[in-house]
C-alpha cells in the first residue's frame, strides 16, 4: 500500500508527547486538514533541531506521509512570526491550543478558524490585554463548530434584543428572551448584548456577559474535559493577589 503525502502544510504544533527513546507525537493544528497527530522521529533527541523547531505557537509548514491516523513527519519548515513574550499571553495561547487539541475533531478543516488562530496570535503578542482576544477566537471556535449565534437576537422569539430587557443563553439556542428548564445563564442585560453585538468587548459590562456566556458554551463543547490553562490563569492571578 503506498504511503500518502503531504509536502510543507502551513500548520501549528498545539501539543507534543515524547514518543519512544527520542522521538515526539507532536498534534498540529493545520490549515487544510485540521487537526492531525504524527510522529517526529529523533525529535527528542538533544541533538535534533526538531525539538527547538516544533514548538507551540511557532508557524511551520510541514510534510508528512501516512494513510493512518498517526502520520510521521518528514519536513519541517519554520516561519517567522509573533512571539509570546507575556507570562498572560502564553497562558492564553495555550488555551486556544487545549480548545482546539480537545474539541476540534481530527482531520475536520476549518480554514476560517485556523485564520482566527492565526490572528488571535497576533494580537496576544502585542497586548496584555487578552480578555477580548480570547472572546472573539471562542465564538470562532464555537462558529466552527456550528454553535454560531447573535448577540442581539433572541431565538425563541425570533425578535431582535431590546436594550431595557433581561435575556438568557443555551449554548443549543443561543440568546433566548424566556428562562426553560435547564436554562443555566440568565439576567444577561440586553443593553450589554447590543453592545457586544457591535464589536465592543471594552466596557466592563460586556466583558463580564461575554465571559459568562463564552465559560458556558465552552464547557458545554468540553463535555467535562478539563483545561489545565484554567488552572494557569488560576494560579497567576492568585500570585498577584499575594503580590
Amino acid at each position: 500500500m503506498t504511503r500518502e503525502a503531504q509536502q510543507l502544510e502551513p500548520a501549528y504544533v498545539i501539543h507534543r508527547r515524547p514518543w519512544r527513546e527520542t522521538s515526539l507525537i507532536v498534534d498540529l493544528f493545520t490549515l487544510n486538514h485540521g487537526r492531525i497527530s504524527a510522529i517526529a522521529r529523533g525529535a527528542n533527541s538533544s541533538k535534533s533541531p526538531l525539538k527547538a523547531q516544533l514548538q507551540p505557537f511557532q508557524p511551520l509548514f510541514l510534510g508528512w506521509t501516512g494513510r493512518s491516523d498517526l502520520k510521521t513527519l518528514t519536513e519541517t519548515d519554520m516561519r517567522e512570526g509573533p512571539v509570546l513574550r507575556r507570562t498572560v499571553a502564553l497562558y492564553s495561547g495555550l488555551y486556544l491550543n487545549e480548545l482546539v487539541q480537545r474539541v476540534l475533531p481530527p482531520a475536520d478543516p476549518h480554514p476560517t478558524l485556523f485564520a482566527a488562530y492565526i490572528e488571535a496570535l497576533s494580537q496576544l503578542a502585542a497586548t496584555s490585554d487578552v480578555e477580548p482576544v480570547l472572546r472573539k477566537f471562542e465564538q470562532a471556535f464555537a462558529a466552527a463548530m456550528g454553535y454560531d449565534f447573535a448577540w442581539d437576537l433572541a431565538m425563541d422569539t425570533g425578535e431582535s434584543v431590546t436594550a431595557e430587557q433581561a435575556y438568557c443563553y443555551d449554548p443549543e439556542q443561543g440568546i433566548i428572551a424566556g428562562v426553560s428548564a435547564g436554562t443555566r445563564l440568565q439576567n444577561l442585560p440586553g443593553a450589554a448584548l447590543l453592545a457586544l453585538a457591535e464589536g465592543d468587548y471594552e466596557t466592563p459590562a460586556c466583558r463580564r456577559v461575554a465571559k459568562r456566556v463564552m465559560r458556558i458554551l465552552t464547557d458545554y463543547l468540553l463535555q467535562g474535559r478539563p483545561l489545565n490553562s484554567r488552572s494557569l490563569f488560576i494560579h497567576q492571578k492568585g500570585e498577584r493577589h499575594e503580590s
